[in-house]
Parts: C-alpha cells; sequence; structure tokens
C-alpha cells in the first residue's frame, strides 16, 4: 500500500475523531483546513474551532478559511496532496480545488445515502422517527452530497438518544469507516457505487425548528425534542417568556392516562408534566429565560403556581 499526503477539511468537534484517527494512521496528514476561530459564549471568547484545536495538539499545520476561495486553494496545491478528505468542514469545495488532490476528495456524512443530504442529517434523522442512520463516505462531486459512495455503516437508533449523543457516537465509527476507505484508495482496492433511491435532504436547522409544538403527538414532540438537542435547542413560551427544555421524557405509567390538554403544565407526583395532543410527557430539566439550567420540579416550585399553559 503506498502511503498518501493527505488534506484533511473539517470544524466541528465531530470531525475530530477522523482527524485523530488518519493522524494515527500511515498515511501524512500535510495540512488540516478549518473555519476561523469564532467569537463564543456569554462573553464573546475569540475560539478556534475543535478542528484548530486538536491539529495544534497534534502538530499539524493549519489553513483557517471562511470559504474555500482562491488564497486557500493555492495554499492546498502548494502542498501536493494525494487525497482530500472533508467531515462537516461546513463550506463547498468547488473547482479548481475539487480536482487539485491526485486521488480527488472524499467525504465523512452522517446519514446513509441519500437519505439525509445536507447539513444536519442526523438532527432530521431524529426528527423523521427513523429507525436506523449511519455514516457514508463518498467520493465528493460539485453536487450536494451526491458522489458515489465507498462505504456504508449503519447503525440503529436506539430511540431515547438525542441527536448530540447519536452524532458523537457516529463520528468514532465514522472515523473507523473513513480510514479504511482511505487505506482502500491507497491500495487501490476501492470501489465507489452510485447512490440509489431517493434523496431527503437536511438543511441546516433555526431556532424557529426548535420550538416545541405542544399539539402534536407526544412521540412527535419528544423526537423534535431529541433532534434539536442541544442545537438548537428545544424551547417553548410561557407567558410569552421562552423557556429551555433541556430533558424530556416519556411518563410510561399511569399517568399516560391523565387528560391534560396541550400546553398545560402542572405538578403531579412530585413531577413536572406538560400535555401534548396524545399522552403527557415530563418536563425534568429547564432553563428559564436569564437564568442557569435547574430541576424542572425546583423551577416550577420557584414559579409557586399550580398550572401554566406552554405555546
Amino acid at each position: 500500500m503506498q502511503n498518501l499526503r493527505l488534506v484533511f477539511a473539517g470544524t466541528p468537534a465531530a470531525a475530530v475523531p477522523a482527524l485523530e484517527r488518519l493522524a494515527a494512521s500511515d498515511h501524512e496528514l500535510v495540512g488540516v483546513v478549518t473555519r476561523p476561530a469564532a467569537l463564543l459564549g456569554r462573553k464573546r471568547v475569540l475560539t478556534p474551532s475543535p478542528v484548530a484545536q486538536a491539529a495544534e495538539r497534534l502538530g499539524l499545520p493549519v489553513i483557517e478559511a471562511a470559504r474555500l476561495g482562491d488564497g486557500p486553494t493555492t495554499a492546498i496545491e502548494a502542498l501536493r496532496p494525494d487525497l482530500g478528505v472533508i467531515v462537516a468542514y461546513g463550506g463547498l469545495v468547488r473547482e479548481p480545488l475539487l480536482s487539485a488532490p491526485t486521488h480527488g476528495w472524499v467525504n465523512l456524512h452522517f446519514s446513509l445515502l441519500p437519505a439525509w443530504r445536507g447539513a444536519a442529517p442526523v438532527q432530521h434523522a431524529l426528527i423523521a422517527g427513523d429507525a436506523v442512520t449511519g455514516a457514508s463516505v463518498f467520493r465528493l462531486v460539485p453536487e450536494l452530497d451526491a458522489g458515489d459512495v465507498f462505504a456504508m455503516r449503519p447503525r440503529e437508533i436506539d430511540g431515547s438518544e438525542t441527536s448530540g449523543e447519536l452524532l458523537d457516537d457516529l463520528a468514532v465509527s465514522g472515523a473507523e469507516l473513513l480510514t479504511e476507505v482511505v487505506d482502500a484508495i491507497a491500495a487501490r482496492t476501492a470501489v465507489a457505487t452510485a447512490q440509489s433511491g431517493e434523496p431527503s435532504f437536511a438543511p441546516k436547522l433555526t431556532i424557529d425548528d426548535a420550538r416545541l409544538d405542544w399539539r402534536r403527538p407526544a412521540a412527535e414532540v419528544l423526537a423534535r425534542f431529541r433532534g434539536v438537542t442541544p442545537e438548537p435547542g428545544a424551547w417553548t413560551t410561557i407567558d410569552e417568556q421562552r423557556l429551555k427544555v433541556l430533558e424530556l421524557a416519556t411518563t410510561a405509567d399511569a399517568t399516560d392516562a391523565l387528560v391534560m390538554p396541550p400546553g398545560l403544565i402542572a405538578m403531579h407526583d412530585r413531577r413536572v408534566l406538560i400535555g401534548t395532543g396524545t399522552v403527557p410527557l415530563e418536563l425534568r430539566r429547564v432553563q428559564p429565560s436569564g437564568r442557569t439550567a435547574m430541576a424542572a420540579a425546583d423551577w416550577w416550585r420557584g414559579a409557586a403556581r399550580e398550572q401554566a399553559v406552554a405555546r
């Protein structure tokens, strides 16, 4: 097997396991491309991306670029890469950069393509109530997530995990799959197959997408909560004040027989319940506007109410 000169492009924490796995392989990582440092937190501290921090820890050269225009393209071409590898970089790779590496670019995507092409595949899979998701490694082409697929690894969804928890798991298993594909490309044994089936799409979610609609059936409310947790972050309003919903669960006991109108919040057996279009759900952890996160029961006792309505 010929060891390859790799350029890696990625930005969030989900891309770090793949970067670390490739850095530990026999291939040579000649450069890491990531989006520029961003102002984060209440204090707006300028913070390098998780991939930039990992690259620095690994002693790898970093190219920061908000978009892969002429400057970054020239810098990448100068590295003479054999293969480009991209994992959630957050920007498009266009010509002439697309053809710059000898073997082109491969992309690790967190869905079973052609399902959920786009920026938020894990979130949309949970919101849709999918039973199975996974990771795909495919050849990058100009059309969004449409290239031929080298390998896929399915993964069942257990019905309780949030998008953050599921993505953390897929990032690790996907990193292993990606490395296997890179090794196969180096050994000239890799075979890519055209995607089959009707594609679905997963655009980036907005804060409006994270608002919970209590009129929907409990299963749908819970699926959306899981899909938008931790980002963009589930929320509702009470008396026009925003309440972040940090933990939400089924009741799965006699309380399922309770009749509670959608959005009605009340304490029952020391638990804070909220009505949906079907059965109540349990609010377990919340964050009121301008305050810290807390147990829902503590928040409710502090509000000194018998009931309220979330909208």
